[in-house]
């Protein structure tokens, strides 16, 4: 029998917990697939079987039953050990942060100082960008998505729900009928995006006035009266007048994303933890 990892130990305290290969996956951010992988392991090392697998969920077996008060104590000694590390351990270095180009100017740069100031010792390297970062290269530690990742190894959590309104100036919308209307849409890096192919499909064969790969962009034209855009509800629309019909329907969720060997880092976690707030406050 060779010594378990303690990963392996916390997957099966959530597996026990949640009852659920999914209850579990949602408890520690992860796949349900890693939850299973961990326990496979953990079963190999201490070789003995801790869960019956049956279709409806998974059940401790006699020996899983007697790992529990084990596996609590040494839970509790590794929290111990953290807060008192957290106590000594500077918060320093350079945390880098990936996401959307309008989620990075609109939400994260305006609203994140206040947690800058709590944190004096980090450098926030906020990267605005349309592609996807590979976290398992390490190129960002933290990641901003509206698609969650399926790749393993990787932490996920839901931090928002973005919604999308049909937005003008209220002059423009005056002096046209809806038939007039001329509209500023994505362009071809973007029309992927489900707001945008809702915006095409209610456009019909009305004109495009205005095509962007940039949200702000679009936002500034918007307030300007040169048309009809849908924007995230993170815009302000002070100017704008939000269209109640159509309603936009497209609802996005927004997922933080972290290499689980990397959140482990106290400056990563610390940052993550100030984003997750930011999103718990906003929303």
């Amino acid at each position: 029998m060779s010594q378990p990892n303690w990963d392996d130990l916390r997957f099966f305290l959530a597996l026990h917990d949640a009852g659920t290969l999914s209850g579990a996956a949602r408890a520690a951010g992860v796949e349900h697939t890693t939850v299973a992988r961990r326990i496979d392991a953990l079963e190999e090392k201490l070789a003995v079987k801790l869960f019956d697998r049956f279709p409806k969920g998974w059940s401790l077996t006699a020996a899983g039953k007697a790992l529990v008060p084990h596996a609590r104590k040494m839970e509790e000694s590794l929290h111990g050990l953290m807060r008192e590390a957290s106590g000594t351990t500077a918060l320093t270095g350079k945390v880098r942060v990936s996401a959307p180009p309008a989620v990075t100017a609109w939400v994260l740069a305006p609203r994140l100082p206040p947690a800058l100031h709590r944190l004096p010792g980090i450098e926030l390297d906020l990267r605005a960008e349309l592609r996807v970062t590979d976290l398992m290269r390490r190129e960002s530690d933290i990641a901003l998505r509206y698609t969650r990742p399926t790749a393993p190894g990787l932490a996920v959590r839901s931090v928002a729900t973005v919604t999308y309104r049909l937005c003008a100036t209220e002059a423009y919308l005056a002096s046209r009928s809806p038939e007039q209307w001329e509209f500023l849409g994505y362009d071809e890096l973007l029309q992927h995006a489900p707001q945008h192919q809702w915006l095409e499909k209610i456009r019909g064969t009305r004109r495009c006035y205005m095509r962007a790969n940039d949200l702000g962009t679009l936002y500034q034209a918007t307030l300007a009266g040169s048309g009809v855009a849908v924007l995230p509800d993170y815009f302000p629309l002070a100017g704008l007048v939000e269209i109640e019909a159509p309603l936009c329907p497209i609802k996005r969720k927004l997922w933080i994303v972290m290499h689980e060997d990397v959140r482990r880092a106290a400056p990563v976690r610390a940052v993550a933890d100030e984003i997750i707030a930011l999103f718990t406050s906003v929303g």
